[in-house]
């Protein structure tokens, strides 16, 4: 067995001993993670959207901490939630873009860490390290189960996940099949547009996130909600000028907007008032206070399925959307709600990402975190002891997606590497956040000498400073 195989064991073994000793006698909190799809940093009314209605997730900020400097793990999805289940940057993953990736059963993943400190451990909605297309590959060592869900529901195949009325989901090792859904016979459908849609996946992905709440509240549990709202169905956008999904357009009907932007608002508050189900459940079942529930996006906003970015200003004062390294394709809307112990409608501006998670889940629990990971627990900042919180010297992400391939921030300074060389050099363009947070104002010319104090810091820790383009 590899070394870092025995390690990682060790870890878990230990870690689950430290934990159970540590805990005994103590109520250990409940996490759920929520993560939606594609949803932009200007999408929600407490991060300064206008006209979509997010009346539960602004509640959920009022009584909790907002982020306002929070990184996904990634421009795209794939590497985003490597990311956020291993702790480690991509830099470190080697998952550069959307490009197949399995887990092999043998990763520390967050919820594997979790689970053998006690914890019950649920997901629904989108999986994607694990490619199972049918009940022939349920024993793929990618499957949930196999990295640390005692439970999940919702979509192992990333590309059916396009698709919001399916002709099955999979529960555990079996596919449930949804009722009325029947898929086009098309071939720019690809599998993944339905002409008859009656039961919608996001609905049953719900229903299944709280039954497990239900089943488990007696007990720490972590769950994650990792619903599909606002991604489009690319195909369907391309086959029926719609790529939107929702049952109907709510209080958006009458807008004088196109159908995709009426899809779109309609998404959104259909998914925030199951944030609201969700919370009125924690109160009903007396866990409300002793539950941790965080809200972020697996990546910037979308230009697909015929609905553009701009229409509500979704990335609001930020540049750039999905597949970007600036600012608006990475930096997510981040609330953290946990009455008691996070101070209501506080605020923090530090800087953050995905593979933060996984240290901050395992300190709640009690678990030492593997020693070879990137991330730094934010604890801390959300009990208000931000003396105690530990910093990055700098975050990192590089992608094989778009324009842009490196990406770095350090302090207040980002670091920006675009694809194509500039009069025969590297492409690299230097922004002062402070003052630019749109990064519209390139100052590697005028500061040289913090360009290079931040690419020798990459240099340090070998991380790659350029990436092959996707295919």
């Amino acid at each position: 067995m590899p070394l870092r195989s025995i390690h990682c064991l060790l870890i878990l073994l230990f870690g689950s001993i430290a934990a159970l000793t540590a805990n005994a006698g103590e109520e250990r909190a409940n996490i759920i993670y929520i993560m939606v799809d594609d949803l932009g940093y200007g999408d929600l009314g407490c991060y300064g959207q206008k006209q979509i209605q997010t009346p539960h997730l602004d509640q959920m900020a009022a009584e909790g901490m907002r982020f306002t400097d929070h990184y996904a793990g990634h421009t795209v999805c794939r590497p985003s939630r490597l990311v956020l289940w291993t702790g480690q940057h991509v830099g470190h993953t080697g998952l550069t873009g959307n490009r197949s990736r399995s887990l092999t059963g043998k990763e520390p993943t967050v919820a594997k860490l979790l689970q053998q400190a006690g914890y019950a451990t649920g997901g629904v909605g989108k999986w994607a390290l694990g490619h199972v297309d049918s009940p022939a590959e349920v024993n793929n060592d990618g499957h949930p189960n196999r990295n640390g869900f005692d439970y999940w529901y919702g979509y192992l195949n990333q590309s059916n996940a396009h698709n919001y009325y399916p002709p099955y989901l999979w529960e555990n090792d079996r596919q449930v099949f949804l009722p009325g859904n029947v898929l086009m016979d098309h071939p720019m459908a690809r599998g993944r547009v339905s002409e008859k849609k009656v039961t919608y996946s996001h609905d049953k992905m719900t229903d299944a996130a709280l039954a497990f709440i239900q089943r488990n509240h007696r007990s720490p549990f972590l769950m994650h909600i990792h619903w599909t709202i606002p991604h489009a169905n690319n195909e369907g956008g391309r086959v029926l000028k719609d790529g939107m999904e929702v049952p109907d357009y709510g209080i958006y009907a009458d807008r004088p907007w196109p159908n995709p932007e009426k899809g779109f608002a309609a998404m959104i508050t259909r998914m925030d008032a199951d944030v609201g189900r969700l919370f009125q459940m924690l109160k009903d079942l007396g866990i409300d206070e002793n539950t941790l529930v965080i809200f972020t996006s697996d990546n910037g906003p979308h230009r697909e399925g015929n609905h553009d970015h701009e229409y509500f200003d979704s990335n609001g004062v930020l540049k750039g959307f999905k597949r970007s390294m600036h600012e608006g394709g990475i930096r997510v809307p981040m609330i953290a709600r946990w009455p008691g112990n996070i101070a209501a409608g506080s605020q923090s501006d530090l800087p953050s990402a995905f593979w933060d998670f996984l240290p901050t889940a395992c300190e709640i629990a009690g678990v030492e975190p593997p020693s070879d990971i990137d991330g730094i627990s934010y604890l801390p900042t959300l009990l208000d002891k931000s003396a105690d919180q530990r910093k990055h010297e700098y975050l990192y992400w590089a992608s094989q997606e778009g324009d842009t391939t490196i990406g770095i921030r350090k302090g207040p300074w980002k670091l920006v590497r675009y694809r194509k060389d500039r009069d025969g050099q590297p492409d690299w363009r230097l922004y002062d956040l402070r003052n630019d947070l749109g990064e519209t104002n390139d100052l590697a010319a005028k500061h040289p000498e913090q360009v290079e104090e931040i690419l020798e810091l990459v240099r340090r820790d070998q991380l790659a400073l350029d990436t092959k383009p996707k295919g």
